[in-house]
């Protein structure tokens, strides 16, 4: 349980909020990069900030407050230029930097572009990294965008999708600590959402919870399993400080602002041997349905849509004053205990956890990853349709609802499934 003093701290994101400048030390996915094929220009709202994020003429990434500092026009509805962002309405144009590059008519009146000169828009760091934008919003000099050994993997489908999920970041990020929601959610829940009614999934006999450079790790025992089991002796990783890695896959929980979040999740299936070598020319990205349109219920069908259930049935920003916390919550507490010290950190000038600095160290970061020898070394099609966990994977994108029928075809051909 938390006073609800803490439960606002932890909670809201907005500029200079504690938890909002600790966030703000970190990058951020924020689009995919071909979210940029069919316009050069989206715009993008996180941790309570209107931007808009683009590829001007020359290639540059930029990313600039969403409304021009002239009369407030959007700039969702601009176009790029060789050199940065022009305003369709008066035609001022802002560079990457958030300096104003041009005001056409004012510049036959000013030659000495006083008024330009001191115009300045909000701008922020962006990168490319593994088919996503990464955006920057803290104090410089930044960290180094990690470079997770994943996004170096060779022979593998990747996509990209996102869910825009009605509540608070941290409700979503606490699921990532959560082991035994797992056995009830996942394996449970869905068994009963198909209408049968046993048998229920091995119980969770122990856990244990361990800290590492970039976050937390999760293990588990279950029925069935003992020590030697890999989600015991290497585990799941609550990757920090609001994203969750398991193996073949990233989530992240962006805060967009208090009340509302940015589900994304980078998915990588290595192809099968006879299908290798194998390149992917380019990453989809989709946004996968979280309500049904005919009822207005939740989709319960795929596991990050049963998530989101679960996070948006606890409330818009959840009350902490009233949980009550068991012995599978120690993640959890551990968790919030991070967050209070990072808060502190960054208040008395030092950097909060897990952030890079050091090139040497920021080359294929490694994970804890129970499924690394797959994922690298790869399966034949017959080895996937005999794999308890990566057969189903052949059959559906079983994460997230809604999969287009594109990338599906796209996946299928990949997988040598045509």
């Amino acid at each position: 349980m938390l006073s609800a003093e803490k439960n606002r701290t932890l909670t809201q994101v907005g500029a200079g909020t504690p938890m909002g400048e600790l966030l703000r030390r970190y990058w951020h996915p924020v689009a995919a990069a071909s979210d940029l094929d069919a316009s050069p220009i989206k715009p993008v709202r996180i941790m309570g900030e209107d931007l808009v994020v683009y590829r001007d003429l020359s290639g540059t990434l930029g990313l600039i407050g969403r409304h021009c500092k002239h009369r407030a026009a959007d700039l969702a509805y601009g176009y790029v230029e060789q050199c940065g962002l022009r305003c369709h309405y008066h035609g001022w144009t802002y560079d990457d930097k958030g300096s104003c590059i041009a005001q056409p008519f004012e510049q036959q009146f000013d030659p000495q572009e006083r008024l330009k000169k001191r115009i300045r828009t909000t701008a922020y760091p962006v990168q490319e990294k593994a088919g996503l934008l990464w955006a920057y919003l803290g104090p410089q000099p930044a960290p180094l965008l990690p470079d997770w050994e994943t996004f170096s993997w060779k022979n593998g489908f990747v996509q990209i999708v996102f869910a825009e999920v009605p509540c608070n970041w941290l409700q979503a990020q606490e699921n990532s600590i959560d082991p035994v929601h797992f056995e009830w959610m996942h394996d449970n829940w869905k068994l009963r959402l198909e209408g049968r009614t046993g048998p229920y999934a091995p119980r969770h006999l122990k856990l244990g919870f361990d800290e590492f450079d970039y976050g937390f790790v999760y293990k588990r025992v279950r029925e069935g399993a003992d020590e030697n089991d890999p989600l015991w002796t290497v585990g799941r990783v609550c990757l920090w400080p609001n994203g969750f890695f398991l193996g073949e896959h990233f989530e992240w929980r962006v805060p967009v602002d208090d009340e509302n979040m940015l589900s994304v999740t980078w998915s990588f299936i290595r192809v099968p041997k006879e299908a290798e070598p194998y390149e992917q020319k380019r990453i989809p990205a989709w946004t996968s349905p979280i309500r049904d349109p005919a009822t207005g219920r939740w989709i319960t069908s795929h596991v990050v849509n049963q998530d989101i259930v679960a996070w948006v049935g606890q409330g818009t920003i959840a009350d902490r004053t009233k949980e009550n916390l068991g012995a599978s919550d120690r993640g959890v507490s551990m968790l919030r205990k991070q967050l209070f010290k990072d808060i502190d950190a960054i208040a008395d000038g030092k950097d909060p956890k897990g952030l890079i600095r050091d090139p040497a160290r920021n080359v294929r970061v490694e994970l804890p990853n129970i499924g690394r020898k797959i994922y690298t070394e790869g399966m034949t099609l017959a080895q996937y349709r005999e794999h308890p966990f990566w057969k189903k994977l052949l059959n559906d994108f079983r994460w997230h609802y809604g999969q287009p029928e594109d990338v599906r075809r796209d996946f299928r051909r990949a997988m040598g499934l045509e």
